[in-house]
């Protein structure tokens, strides 16, 4: 779960982690009134949507605190913002972040990720502050600094200063920067991150470091246990076929391809988008029903995918191990009669009652295209999809 600059921000106040006095705003009015409050002579006004890049596409503004602050606020209130992150549909800005301008010595990188390889979270930073880390890495990786933290004793006092000495803070602002690692370890673990980045974070004029922007995630399969970060969801933020599965614990990514698919098991799910790809089609979707779906998730999961008007052909792939295959084909036979799909159909499926599953498929007096193996499923899609789909 992803949520505002404004949010990671209130968030990081609570941790006591330096940051530019400000406030949300959703209306011109409330901007203009939030900028009246601060006391800088220059007003930072930020877009709030989930996607970097925005000072690029127009999204961040720095004005004279006064009349140039309504300003700013009509220019990017309400206006669809494309940045690299977005893609060319941009997304519609509903809310500003409107914040003092700082005095600005250095910009600095720091971020805290999940690292499988290491299975421990580690710290990365970087004086490159104020670029898009990709291209740092992928240009000049020897300006990065990793530091793995060891899950069971945290961040060590010897490790915050090999950070904070790479960084090169200056003596004045070595004590604040210190305990800003130390606080955002805190803050990481005990929200249940899976990602929290400051870029840029700033070493100012008068010596302070503080976190200028915040980026966090959250990892979903932990909120149970954070009620107070639920509510900072926004569902205009996500897409809504993607909001949709969630409620019925599908897990589903909407991609830009047009054959629909339906799987139990995430590897499996990317080895079917995998193949797909190889016989020259395009997967519309990551759709992973997982093992114990019965016929209601079926369905929920066939009216999601219909529900995206680029899906040309559905294909399902399914081992059946806790989902048996008989009753995979009856919740399937049950959902296309019940929802008229009329869309073609390549079912793959392996494993427990899989020639039950295959009888029922048959004695439905529905046309599903049912192959054997993987790759003659992929083959079905690729041929399918060559034919003109009938409107």
């Amino acid at each position: 779960m992803k949520i505002h600059e404004y949010q990671a921000k209130s968030l990081f106040r609570e941790f006591n982690i330096p940051v530019p006095a400000g406030n949300v705003a959703f209306t011109v009015d409330e901007a203009v009134s939030v900028a009246k409050s601060l006391t800088t002579a220059k007003v930072v006004v930020k877009a709030q949507i989930h996607a970097g890049g925005r000072g690029k596409g127009g999204g961040v503004k720095v004005v004279d605190n006064g009349d140039a602050v309504k300003e700013a606020a009509q220019q990017i209130l309400g206006m669809q913002l494309i940045t690299h992150q977005t893609g060319p549909e941009g997304k519609k800005v509903k809310s500003l972040l409107v914040e003092e301008g700082s005095s600005i010595e250095r910009e600095l990188y720091l971020s805290i990720i999940m690292d499988r390889a290491t299975a421990r979270p580690v710290i990365m930073a970087s004086q490159a502050g104020g670029m898009d880390i990709e291209e740092v890495a992928e240009k000049t990786p020897e300006k990065i600094i990793k530091e793995a933290i060891h899950p069971a004793l945290g961040i060590q006092a010897y490790q915050a200063r090999k950070i904070a000495y790479a960084l090169d803070i200056p003596k004045e602002g070595m004590k604040d920067a210190l305990k800003l690692l130390t606080n955002l370890y805190r803050m990481f673990l005990e929200k249940d991150c899976s990602l929290v980045e400051i870029n840029p974070l700033v070493v100012t004029a008068d010596k302070r470091v503080i976190a200028l922007d915040g980026k966090v995630n959250f990892e979903d399969n932990a909120l149970f246990r954070q009620p107070d970060l639920v509510e900072m969801r926004d569902l205009d933020e996500e897409d809504p076929l993607e909001v949709e599965a969630s409620k019925f614990n599908l897990n589903y990514i909407k991609l830009d391809g047009n054959v629909g698919c339906m799987v139990n098991g995430a590897g499996l799910a990317m080895a079917t988008m995998d193949i797909i790809k190889l016989y020259g089609a395009k997967p519309a979707n990551f759709l992973d029903v997982g093992g114990g779906a019965d016929a209601e998730g079926i369905e929920n999961a066939f009216r999601i995918l219909v529900s995206d008007k680029s899906v040309e052909l559905i294909f399902i792939n399914i081992f059946g191990g806790i989902l048996r295959c008989d009753l995979l084909a009856e919740g399937v036979v049950a959902a296309a009669s019940k929802l008229n799909i009329t869309l073609p159909i390549v079912i793959r499926m392996k494993g427990t009652n899989m020639e039950e599953g295959k009888k029922i498929l048959a004695d439905s007096g529905l046309k599903f295209e049912v192959a054997d193996t993987m790759k003659e499923g992929a083959e079905k899609v690729a041929q399918l999809m060559k034919q003109p789909v009938a409107s």
